[in-house]
């Protein structure tokens, strides 16, 4: 007998919700669309329907995606889902936490696309804070699947899918148990190590809000009309991004957490190689041809730094780490947008986080529970 699929809810219905949405549907899944306000969900709702052009995929065609239910009620979203793709800006992973977690029951898998930095850890931790008791999986991607963009209303198109991308659970034990239940959907997925080896290398946080912060009289200027990564990343920049590197490594190193360099990932991603991180940057023929942001006001900071660059500096405060760069750039980023993104972003605290010990950390991301210090 054939094993029944699993439900989905989509839990936002932007770029990327509608994107995952529509293909899920197409594979034949059953899809809940939630989305906090009801603008974006009124022509789901009329149509039945969002229409997907997949160029940039091989298992589908594209064509009219039946949406079983579109909706802002959260309860109604979340009651029949067995998985719930959480597919929102990063900073606010905490508000569907909150709005989520009453609905929430055993059994239920929720991942993150993608986490970023401590997207699982804050999340888990606002569900216990808000008194939900169920068996939960919460996990996180480190990356999100797809390039996409929502064209009309009820219109979205995927241009390209990665052919693999890293998730891990809360604990790390059951990432097996996540990848198994993705890949009925998604072979692209694989284990990540945990969850703290997924938000560290988020690289996003060394590509992204330097590279905007460094080039802001440009972007205001040119409202963005030059190369972000080939002539945005000068060699000095570039010497900015390394430094800033070294110190997402060595936070890693404190956290016992093996995490790849900026330099190793373009290798790795693109087989871009050069000598130093400005030689492999230009090396790499997919960023040709992306224009920066037309404004400074972008989520290349108003998302990567709250929730990139500001938990990893409050961890590494919390371990001793020294990290003058980052900190920097929090306070440069900050300046440029008129907004305290130290106090908007993600801290040890509200990661749950906050007074535990090195082996504390790594059995709550291993186990479940910190248990006692040692």
């Amino acid at each position: 007998m054939e094993k029944e699929k699993p439900r989905f809810c989509v839990m936002g219905a932007g770029h990327g919700g509608t994107a995952m949405a529509a293909h899920l549907a197409l594979k034949g899944f059953e899809v809940n669309l939630y989305n906090r306000s009801e603008e974006r969900l009124i022509p789901v709702k009329e149509r039945g329907n969002i229409e997907l052009l997949a160029p940039g995929l091989d298992d589908v065609e594209g064509g009219l995606a039946p949406i079983k239910l579109a909706t802002t009620d959260a309860g109604e979203a979340l009651c029949d889902a067995d998985m719930v793709m959480v597919v929102v800006p990063a900073t606010a992973h905490s508000l569907m936490a909150e709005v989520a977690a009453p609905h929430l029951r055993d059994g239920q898998i929720v991942v993150l696309h993608p986490g970023r930095t401590g997207g699982a850890l804050e999340f888990r931790h606002l569900m216990t804070e808000a008194g939900c008791t169920a068996d939960v999986l919460i996990s996180e991607a480190q990356t999100f699947i797809y390039a996409s963009r929502a064209t009309q209303p009820a219109q979205v198109r995927i241009f390209s899918m990665k052919n693999s991308v890293p998730v891990a659970a809360i604990p790390s034990y059951r990432t097996s148990e996540l990848v198994t239940a993705l890949r009925v959907a998604y072979p692209q997925f694989v284990p990540g190590d945990n969850v703290l080896k997924t938000s560290l290398n988020n690289v996003g946080v060394i590509f992204h809000p330097t590279v905007l912060a460094m080039n802001a009289g440009r972007v205001e200027d040119t409202h963005g009309d030059f190369q972000y990564y080939l002539q945005g990343i000068t060699p000095s920049v570039a010497q900015v991004l390394e430094e800033m590197d070294r110190e997402r490594v060595r936070l890693g190193d404190a956290l016992g957490v093996g995490v790849m360099s900026a330099r190793n990932w373009l290798f790795v991603a693109y087989s871009a190689a050069g000598s130093n991180l400005h030689e492999a940057i230009a090396a790499n023929p997919g960023y040709k041809g992306i224009m920066a942001p037309p404004t400074v006001a972008h989520r290349y900071i108003l998302e990567d730094v709250p929730t990139g660059l500001v938990p990893m500096v409050s961890l590494g405060k919390m371990l001793g780490v020294e990290m003058p760069t980052m900190e920097g750039v929090i306070q440069l980023a900050s300046c440029l947008v008129d907004r305290d993104l130290r106090a908007e972003g993600r801290t040890a605290e509200n990661l749950g986080l906050a007074g535990l010990t090195i082996r504390q950390i790594q059995r709550l991301v291993m186990e479940g529970e910190p248990g006692e210090p040692n």
